[in-house]
């Protein structure tokens, strides 16, 4: 017999065959299976068939629950960024600084952080006070997770039927949250944020500690940080000491420490010290019978100077050490002293200017904030404006507002075209109709000027030329101008990264206060960077200095060539005396300069320089609403001139850089321009009491003569089409 011998290959086909004959059989088994259990799921489900009223229930009910999964992951995407903030094991450590700035003159300015011997437990604090502050602030502190919802929807519900804002729905640790990890701008991203970060709070500590932390950062007027500072501050006594009539006035500062300052307005005080009280029986922490005595008889604060205290300049200050803290700069120290180079006086002289602008012109014009910051040619923050009233509003829109600049951007253009060799000050230029793609800027009126000096285009703030000047930067490609352009911003100082668009050129992107000053600061510098800074000096509480920025050879770095410094320098100079920023002209002072006004008149920029100082000027509403006719040489250009006329009073004239200036004696007249006068007596410069008629008259001509003044200097809505992206 004859046996045929199997080849591997030919068991492998076998076994292939088998395998494949098992999986056939498998998978026929489990599609039987599973429609016998999918036939008997549909006839259990046919005798348990919903009415048509329940199936409209389930299908609402799974919509609801989708949406509400994409939002929850929404929500945690947008709040993932607040905790980089909280990833560091000693979180709280790091929060916990305890700083005591000192101004130019070596005197007190202010404090900031947690004072740690000032720092109360608060199983030690009054009774009276801890009700007053939970009874105010969140009476549910001891019962919620970090996020009150019914107090939430009461507060919603009672400012629904008020019409406004009568009552917050916060907690005491959102609004820790917030006070440690956040900033104040009200955006939905923020709030977001302060919501993940307050269950974070929750989870990490007791209910106390979050209570105790509350007490010693929160903002209580006046430069005063914490209930033992207010209480020193207010009643000079130590916090355990505090009455239960001084424990409600305290407790009435958290929701508006300035209007409620009892050393600043005692009847306004003592009246929300009464709702205090009324809340505390309300929540039944007290008997009416228990706070009779301290309504029949309400508290007193001790006198006190209550002179400014540039809470706004601090906080900027802080900023800057708690990033150096972070950075290690200071190993474990963390009670520190700083020395600024904040001028006392020249700070309290920029925020009352801006104040009595803004109270006599703000209404005429409908504008309603300011900001503005002041700076060495060293980088060293002189004076900052953050806003009118920083009990009402911590938001510092000298270094949080992103706004758009106008045609204070301009310089920007300028700057960048004179680095690259493209044009100088003499060079003739062309206004003529010019486009890039299908967006063609012109000049108010859709006129055009035709030739003249670069000089000349540049003190007039025509349209075409920065535009005509993008697209030679980028030898020919308008859009590598521009990227060129922000990359030389970020050069000379910003901070912020510029949106590319094609109306770049004209200032239609966004910057702030503090960005804007750092790259005028450059060129006043002669092209030579010097970042702004706060902290001359750090000392331990040894006395002994533990940190010092580096020397300005070490610190400043050449970033733009002299000669293009120069050049850029001569041409701002003709602003203040022959376009559009005649209002910021000082006598006897040599400054250059540059105006902006946006769409809608809704921003209005004056920057500018001597050979000592270098300030920028904002000035818009916090809502974004149009102004009247606000230009820049405007109000700005006035703000401008009366704070920088303060600053020289008694500083040694310089020379603009790179410029043959004739430096006379001072000029009698710069006393007058800085209104030091008008500003001693306490309610700013005098102005006749009109009639709408007079008023309306007199607004006619001012309008007539910024016409002439300032006639090119106009926002991007009348000067140019609709600013597109490429």
């Amino acid at each position: 017999m004859e046996f045929h011998r199997v080849t591997w290959s030919e068991r492998f086909r076998r076994r292939l065959r088998d395998l494949d004959a098992a999986l056939e059989h498998g998978l026929f088994q489990l599609g039987r299976r599973m429609g016998e259990v999918l036939w008997r799921v549909r006839h259990a489900s046919d005798r348990l068939e919903p009415s048509p009223f329940g199936r409209v229930m389930v299908t609402l009910a799974c919509e609801a629950l989708t949406y509400a999964t994409i939002g929850a992951v929404l929500l945690t995407a947008l709040a993932k960024p607040a905790f980089r903030a909280v990833n560091e094991e000693n979180w709280l450590k790091q929060t916990e600084l305890a700083v005591t700035f000192l101004d130019s003159g070596g005197q007190v300015l202010g404090k900031r952080g947690i004072l740690h011997l000032e720092s109360v437990a608060v199983e030690q604090l009054p009774e009276h006070l801890v009700k007053a502050a939970l009874g105010t602030e969140d009476r549910r502190f001891y019962e919620h997770f970090g996020i009150d919802i019914g107090g939430l929807f009461r507060a919603m519900m009672s400012n629904a039927r008020a019409g406004g804002v009568v009552q917050g729905g916060s907690t005491i640790t959102q609004q820790l949250a917030k006070n440690l990890f956040l900033n104040n701008e009200r955006t939905l991203d923020r709030k977001i944020k302060e919501a993940f970060l307050s269950f974070w709070l929750e989870a990490r500590l007791p209910k106390n500690e979050i209570l105790r932390l509350y007490l010693d950062r929160a903002y209580l007027g006046n430069g005063v940080f914490g209930v033992q500072s207010a209480a020193e501050h207010y009643f000079g006594k130590n916090v355990r000491d505090l009455t239960l009539a001084e424990a409600a006035m305290i407790a009435g500062l958290f929701k508006a420490p300035s209007r409620f300052s009892p050393t600043v307005n005692l009847p306004a005080a003592r009246a929300r010290a009464a709702d205090v009280l009324s809340n505390m029986v309300e929540a039944k922490f007290l008997t009416p019978g228990q706070v009779a005595a301290a309504l029949r008889n309400p508290a007193t604060p001790i006198e006190r100077n209550t002179d400014t205290v540039a809470d706004y300049a601090l906080d900027y200050a802080f900023d800057e050490i708690k990033q150096l803290a972070s950075a290690g700069k200071f190993g474990n120290e963390r009670v520190l002293t700083v020395r600024t180079p904040i001028d006392r006086n020249l700070q309290r002289h920029a925020e009352r200017s801006l104040e009595a602008i803004l109270r006599d012109q703000g209404p005429n014009y409908g504008v309603s904030q300011a900001a503005m910051v002041v700076l060495d040619h060293d980088g060293g923050l002189r004076a900052m404006v953050g806003g009118r009233d920083y009990g009402q509003s911590q938001f510092n829109r000298a270094t949080q507002a992103m706004r758009q600049t106008g045609s204070s951007f301009k310089t920007f253009v300028y700057a960048a075209a004179l680095t690259e060799g493209v044009v100088k000050p003499d060079s003739i230029v062309t206004d003529r109709p010019t486009c890039v793609g299908n967006w063609c800027p012109a000049n108010y009126g859709r006129s055009y000027a035709g030739s003249m000096s670069a000089t000349v285009a540049f003190a007039k703030s025509i349209n075409t030329i920065p535009v005509q000047l993008t697209t030679a930067i980028g030898k020919g490609n308008n859009k590598l101008g521009r990227e060129k352009i922000i990359a030389f911003t970020k050069a000379v100082g910003f901070q912020n990264d510029l949106r590319d668009m094609t109306s770049l050129p004209i200032g239609s992107s966004e910057a702030t206060v503090i960005d804007m000053v750092a790259g005028f600061n450059t060129f006043a510098n002669g092209g030579k960077l010097a970042k702004p800074y706060a902290a001359r000096e750090i000392l331990n509480p040894q006395g002994q200095v533990i940190y010092r920025p580096d020397a300005p050879e070490t610190r400043h770095h050449q970033v733009m060539p002299p000669q293009a410094a120069k050049d850029l320098v001569y041409m701002m100079s003709k602003v203040p005396t022959e376009g559009t920023g005649r209002r910021a002209f000082l006598p006897g002072v040599p400054t250059g300069g540059k105006t902006g006004t946006t769409d809608e008149y809704r921003n209005a920029w004056y920057g500018g320089f001597s050979g000592t100082f270098t300030a920028v000027v904002w000035f818009g509403n916090d809502d974004f609403s149009p102004t009247r006719n606000m230009t820049g040489g405007s109000l700005p250009a006035m703000a401008f001139a009366r704070v920088m006329a303060f600053a020289h009073l008694d500083t040694d004239l310089k020379p603009l850089f790179g410029q043959d200036n004739d430096l006379p004696q001072r000029d009698p007249k710069l006393v007058e321009v800085a209104g030091t006068a008008d500003l001693a007596k306490g309610d700013g410069p005098r102005h006749l009491r009109l009639t709408p008629a007079g008023r309306a008259l007199l607004k006619e001509i001012e309008s007539v003569a910024d016409e002439f003044v300032e006639k090119q200097d106009r926002p991007l809505s009348q000067a140019s089409a609709t600013p597109g992206r490429s």
